[in-house]
């Protein structure tokens, strides 16, 4: 019993991803109904049962809004792979804690941006100010969006019927 199942709210709006005993634990337990199923069957001695491929909760749960992890990665592809201090794109690229860490800085969205080892080492542990240098653009918090937490399933034939309800197209 491999396999993937979406799972949605009751509003329909994606919530997350779970492996097929658990979906046959919802909706047998009628917490959740099936709106697609798999190409697959699920054998017992007694039964055979369609595996499901998307279900919809009952009940509306709420939860707090899912958040991008923070990564080297994702800092970069927040900046656009470009030096937050020069503008430059397709050099060497590190990260910088716009309040260095010995004072005070922390390790969050708001304090590391993309810069170029020039202008890392340029700025060393000064803050702003002090190494007369500006950001290009404020760091922030990037959201987290429906495509980037489904989208890797998607490569997987066997989920395409979840592209209706995650309104990604063909």
């Amino acid at each position: 019993m491999d396999g993937v199942v979406l799972v949605l709210n009751q509003n329909y709006e994606p919530l997350n991803v779970c492996n097929l005993p658990r979906a046959f634990r919802m909706v047998f337990g009628e917490r959740a109904e099936v709106l697609e199923y798999d190409h697959q069957s699920i054998r017992t001695p007694r039964a055979e049962y369609r595996a499901p491929a998307v279900i919809r909760l009952q009940h509306q749960i709420h939860r707090p809004r899912p958040r991008v992890k923070l990564t080297r990665r994702e800092v970069f592809a927040r900046d656009g792979h470009t030096c937050q201090y020069c503008g430059r794109k397709g050099v060497e690229l590190t990260l910088d804690h716009v309040v260095p860490r010995h004072r005070g800085g922390s390790d969050t969205w708001d304090n590391l941006v993309t810069a170029c080892k020039a202008c890392n080492h340029r700025k060393g542990s000064k803050l702003l100010d002090e190494a007369r240098l500006r950001l290009a653009r404020r760091p922030f918090e990037p959201r987290c969006d429906v495509y980037s937490v489904f989208t890797p399933y998607l490569r997987d034939d066997r989920n395409e019927s979840w592209r209706s309800y995650l309104f990604l197209g063909h």
